[in-house]
């Protein structure tokens, strides 16, 4: 009896341990719009790029993080990448997924998704021009793009403070477990695969970032939003990325193996610019 009583109360400790884990941080006041993504599943990998490909999108405001400045920081894959292409110093660290969710909501409005449809993302690691600028909580990133497969939603988005741009975005699962993507947008093709394996890592995630819209692109608020709960499965050697067209991704060299993430948490919210 004894032994039974303490195994309910373990299983109750790991209950409530993995929701303390899975706890989504809180949004700092003064948000204008509240926007929810739950239970997403998407492919995701890091892309190295040369900044000179996308310099009209830089806010003056904000600056690209270079892999020599992670290098000169002691981040060990910087550091090797330097020394097998000592001629990227100047390049930076993004990352591109396709994502498709359960719910993808702005202010309780939610897309005409197509079949299989997805958004794509690709964001940037900057930071703030001026080193004594305080951008806030979270960990600051530009979104060099954002598509989405409902030119109605994107408006809307727009509207609302959130950057995005119409694109036909898709990711399906094979009934073999193979995950595929597509990206059809302005000047660019892209493809991905990806089947998952091995074990999945379930110690989850939790944090906050905080996203600018590209210049010229007529948004001029930021979006903060704060997530928790990733769980993470390295997809198979055979997964790739190909790009094609005179967008800038074309160029972009993909660093490490891509993921297939799933499972978390997110919300954000729109901010005035100060």
């Amino acid at each position: 009896m004894l032994r039974h009583y303490v195994s309910v109360l373990f299983i109750i400790f790991l209950v409530i341990c993995n929701c303390l884990q899975a706890q989504v941080p809180s949004l700092p006041e003064g948000a204008l719009t509240r926007w929810v993504v739950d239970d997403p599943e998407e492919v995701v990998s890091y892309l190295l790029f040369d900044p000179k490909t996308v310099k009209e999108r830089l806010p003056e405001q904000l600056r690209f993080i270079t892999i020599k400045e992670l290098a000169d920081g002691n981040t060990t894959w910087a550091k090797d990448q330097l020394a097998k292409f000592p001629g990227q110093e100047h390049w930076c660290i993004s990352f591109i997924e396709i994502v498709r969710m359960k719910e993808f909501s702005l202010d309780g409005r939610e897309p005409a998704w197509p079949a299989n449809g997805a958004a794509a993302i690709w964001f940037a690691r900057v930071a703030a021009s001026d080193s004594l600028a305080d951008l806030g909580s979270g960990k600051p990133f530009l979104a060099l793009d954002f598509w989405m497969p409902d030119s109605a939603f994107v408006s809307y988005m727009v509207a609302k403070g959130h950057y995005a741009r119409y694109g036909n975005v898709t990711l399906q699962n094979t009934e073999h477990g193979m995950w595929i993507g597509t990206i059809e947008a302005d000047g660019l093709h892209g493809t991905c695969s990806c089947f998952p394996e091995g074990a999945v890592d379930r110690s989850g995630s939790k944090g906050m970032q905080l996203i600018f819209a590209p210049a010229l692109s007529g948004v001029t608020n930021y979006v903060r939003i704060a997530f928790a709960g990733h769980k993470e499965q390295l997809c198979d050697e055979k997964s790739f990325w190909k790009f094609e067209g005179d967008h800038p991704l074309v160029n972009g060299v993909l660093l490490g193996p891509t993921s297939f993430q799933f499972g978390y948490d997110m919300v954000g919210g729109s901010y005035l610019m100060k």
